[in-house]
């Protein structure tokens, strides 16, 4: 039997988004089930399942070699520490425990894939993704048709402390533009809190750049409070500037694409890949 995949979640106090990380944890269970491999999930903190009780569960199944793999974005150095703290307390509690880990998911092709279907989504006329509808003239039965040039687009990561972490979220919406958003005005970068600019401030420069249309595109693997955050943001942004089209797309979410990544992820490990 292979070593068991270990999902690791930087925990929120949001049930939603611990409900979509249960759901993505079963659906590699799934799939890694048809390879004699097990897979649990567990949080660092503020959220259950907690991580010290998913490999408590592994060990008394007679699994001391894992495969750990971080769900996250970004290398945020902060979180790295939280992480190596906790699994060195781990290792104390079970001193047979081995660990390898899998490589971050970041700007893999794949992820970016995956937002370029979220932002067609978003780009489409769907009523539903429209947060505060454009004000039309007396006379105007249909809204002024926008073309892709006269839409830009917001790509929104969570913020941190860590320098590195916000410039990796500026890194990847270049990679977005020139990959798979090259057609729009441009892809700015937001975030959610922590470091500027915030969501508002993203979609006002694109506003002055003269777009007509802004999109904004979450980039986090799972909906919950953060996500709330960047709608929130956006609603109170687009009820002051009615002329603009502002929508929101949806976050990469439990997928057979983001599974895809996290199965390669776990195969490299067992490898030896080093990154």
């Amino acid at each position: 039997m292979k070593p068991p995949l270990l999902l690791i979640g930087q925990g929120s106090h949001d049930d939603a988004g611990s409900a979509e990380f249960g759901r993505f944890v079963h659906r590699l269970r799934c799939r890694l089930d048809q390879t004699a491999a097990d897979v649990s999930g567990g949080y660092i903190s503020r959220a259950r399942p907690r991580l010290s009780d998913s490999i408590a569960s592994l060990v008394a199944r007679g699994h001391h070699r894992m495969v750990a793999l971080p769900l996250s974005l970004t290398e945020d150095m902060r979180a790295d520490a939280d992480l190596l703290a906790v699994m060195a307390q781990e290792q104390e509690r079970h001193p047979m425990l081995s660990c390898d880990y899998g490589r971050p998911l970041g700007s893999d092709p794949r992820v970016l894939a995956l937002l370029a279907e979220r932002l067609a989504d978003a780009a489409a006329e769907v009523a539903s993704l429209r947060l505060v509808p454009v004000a039309a003239g007396p006379l105007d039965d249909e809204p002024e048709r926008i073309e892709i040039g006269e839409t830009a687009v917001v790509l929104v990561g969570d913020g941190s402390t860590s320098p590195a972490a916000n410039a990796d979220v500026h890194r990847v919406s270049r990679l977005f533009w020139e990959t798979h958003a090259h057609e729009y005005m441009t892809v700015e970068t937001a975030f959610v809190s922590l470091t500027p600019p915030g969501v508002p401030g993203g979609i006002e420069r694109c506003r002055r750049l003269g777009a007509k249309r802004v999109i904004v595109v979450p980039y986090l693997l799972f909906g919950g409070g953060v996500l709330d955050r960047v709608w929130a943001q956006a609603m109170a942004y687009a009820a002051g500037h009615p002329d603009l089209d502002v929508r929101c797309a949806d976050v990469i979410g439990d997928c057979e694409g983001l599974a895809d990544v996290v199965v390669e992820r776990y195969e490299e490990a067992l490898g030896g890949v080093i990154w």
